[in-house]
């Protein structure tokens, strides 16, 4: 048998055939069993699912020591890991993460109310050891890989701002070979995160939020950890139910959900957490309708770019402080057609937004668009800076006026999507100019309608 390190066989950790690990109890009797779960940790450690207190368990607990077989799915070459138990985590990233995956095992085979972690338990690999025998030819996966993405991160470097840099990543995603992929942004005060652009869904899906917990996304933004399932589970699926209890939260009577951008069969999801000092930015979503669709490989090149990605954002919030601040003149917007108004209506409750009843946006870019929209039909003005709304104490912003930004492009998104007869257009950088083809009929309301 050939020592071998364990990253160059990380493949085998994946779960596509299970995993038989071998003990002794303090008498010397042997007990062998599988096990649902072996996640990779880094070159010196590694995780197991624990799911019963049972035989293989206690073993453990009583002299520390375990080997491990696990195989690799392409080749059937087999490898025997022996393993020194330090600890059981209960809670965290690497708790959340391997939920995840075993809930997407258990949905997969119909075992989902067995398949219920307890705890990760966390050892450290001694040896690896290669198992002599036969093998089959290995079948590579080809993407282009690390020489595309240096390419995408110049193409992004280069943008100015974040409408450009959210192009130049969706399509040098599909590049990567992620042709279904979407970016949601943070909304801190409401601990949620909103799609800002997808590529590859029937529906764009702008707008569309989903709580902090809730989903493959969601679960990704609360534990700031990668989450990949191979095979989809149904609790990571962010649900119609959901939604319908995320909408009557809020108004009974108004319908304020926007549908998800969503596949037919995802069978594959890959979250990626944006991150930068402690704070969660964004989450990168990739899905795909097969199975087995990831790899560690696909979450090393993601975690890569989403690192790169937080630096950028950062920047560019940067880049916004130094705008130039000469004043902005203001222009009387164009004679309207003696046409019937646009019914705007805004409830104070959620900043949530109408036009002739149907639903707009909420929250912080509901807020953004209310003020837009007043200023216009009070003082005829139809271009604003970023640099004003920034320092606008009524809207209410968060910090990290990348923020302004995000909403700012979910306003033009959501407005263009439904045909709208007002538009949100880029008029420069650091420039916005707001179109509108009918008079308003302006409406505040508190409460919702009964």
């Amino acid at each position: 048998m050939r020592s071998v390190a364990l990253a160059s066989i990380r493949r085998c950790l994946d779960g596509a055939i299970p995993s038989g690990i071998a003990t002794c109890d303090a008498e010397g009797t042997p007990n062998v069993a599988f096990i649902s779960q072996v996640r990779y940790l880094d070159p010196q450690h590694i995780a197991i699912s624990y799911q019963f207190f049972n035989k293989t368990r206690r073993n453990i607990l009583h002299n520390f020591r375990a080997t491990l077989d696990v195989a690799d799915p392409q080749t059937a070459e087999r490898y025997h890991l022996t393993i020194q138990y330090l600890r059981t985590e209960t809670e965290g990233p690497l708790f959340e993460a391997m939920k995840a995956h075993l809930a997407g095992i258990a949905s997969h085979t119909g075992m989902g109310n067995v398949f219920k972690l307890l705890g990760a338990d966390v050892f450290r690999v001694l040896n690896v050891v290669q198992v002599e025998g036969p093998k089959l030819a290995r079948v590579e996966v080809s993407r282009p890989g690390f020489a595309c993405l240096n390419q995408l991160m110049r193409d992004m470097d280069a943008c100015e701002d974040l409408t450009a840099v959210c192009e130049k990543l969706l399509a040098g995603l599909s590049r990567l070979g992620y042709p279904t992929s979407q970016l949601l942004v943070m909304d801190e005060q409401a601990r949620k995160l909103f799609t800002l652009t997808s590529l590859g869904y029937p529906r764009s899906g702008a707008g569309a939020e989903i709580p902090v917990g809730f989903g493959v996304a969601g679960v990704a933004a609360q534990a700031q950890t990668v989450i990949r399932i191979n095979h989809m589970a149904q609790e990571y699926i962010y649900s119609e139910a959901v939604q319908r209890s995320f909408a009557q939260s809020n108004f009974p009577n108004l319908e304020t959900r926007i549908t998800p951008p969503l596949l037919d069969q995802v069978a594959s999801q890959l979250a990626v957490p944006i991150v930068h000092r402690g704070g969660v930015l964004a989450v990168l979503l990739v899905e795909s309708e097969s199975d087995f669709a990831f790899s560690y490989d696909d979450e090393d090149l993601l975690s890569v770019l989403g690192q790169w990605l937080a630096l950028k954002m950062v920047l560019l919030d940067d880049g916004l402080g130094h705008e130039k601040s000469e004043e902005v003149a203001d222009l009387c917007a164009p004679p309207l057609a003696l046409e019937k108004p646009i019914l705007v209506q805004y409830f104070e409750r959620n900043d949530s937004v109408f036009l002739d009843h149907d639903y707009v946006i909420k929250g912080v870019a509901g807020c953004i668009l209310w003020r837009l929209l007043e200023e216009f039909a009070h003082n005829q003005r139809c271009e604003f800076t970023n640099r004003e709304l920034r320092l606008d104490p009524s809207l209410r912003l968060p910090e990290l006026s990348t923020n302004l930004e995000a909403r700012l492009i979910l306003l033009q998104n959501r407005l263009a999507e439904k045909d709208f007869p007002i538009k949100l257009i880029k008029a420069g950088r650091g420039k916005l100019r707001l179109c509108v083809d009918r008079p308003l009929r302006l409406v505040k309301e508190e409460e919702p309608q009964t």
